[in-house]
């Protein structure tokens, strides 16, 4: 089962150097097709292992690409611009693209899952960031300190089945969008 609340950053039988392996074939095969301007990330307390970066330059597609490999079911998800929240992030990869790192996931065994598909809401039984910050927003209410939300993506996803937006804030579980909470000044 990969919705584990007690394993939130990999699953309880995870073969970390067999996703080390893949993830170093992924981020071959897009420094072979576009070139060593490819940057890659490694993520530490998250259930995405890593990121493959490819810059507009590079891509010949006018958009810069990412692709990120999770440490849950070899599952890789890729999209256009910076990150998760990006305009355009999962509707406008081009489609002999999309087509293309299907099969390179196919052939590191990985399991390629389109973007929109972990942006739907999320509604397993590991807690997210999201449940977490939702809390505090009740708490601060509680206590009479005026709270507001702004929902971001987040980079580091703590759990779910695949990785991380290019922000600097860690992701919920299954593409959950955080809810940040913050005290209203009076």
């Amino acid at each position: 089962m990969y919705d584990d609340p007690r394993h939130l950053d990999a699953p309880r039988d995870h073969d970390a150097e067999a996703t080390v392996g893949r993830f170093t074939r992924l981020a071959e095969a897009l420094e072979g097709r576009f070139g060593p301007s490819c940057r890659t990330g490694l993520f530490q307390d998250a259930s995405v292992h890593g990121v493959v970066r490819v810059p507009t330059e590079a891509t010949g597609f006018g958009l810069a690409l990412w692709v990120e490999l999770s440490n849950f079911g070899s599952f890789v998800t890729a999209g256009a611009g910076s990150g998760w929240d990006a305009p355009g992030a999962a509707t406008d990869l081009p489609a002999e693209y999309v087509t293309w790192l299907d099969a390179v996931c196919a052939a590191a065994g990985c399991v390629f899952v389109p973007l929109d598909l972990l942006l739907e809401p999320y509604d397993g039984p590991s807690p997210t960031w999201a449940d977490e910050d939702e809390a505090l927003v009740r708490a601060l209410e509680a206590a009479g300190e005026p709270a507001r939300t702004t929902r971001t993506a987040r980079t580091a996803r703590r759990s779910g089945p695949t990785g991380t937006s290019s922000g600097s804030e860690p992701r919920g579980s299954a593409g959950q969008r955080r809810v940040r909470a913050t005290s209203v000044a009076q």
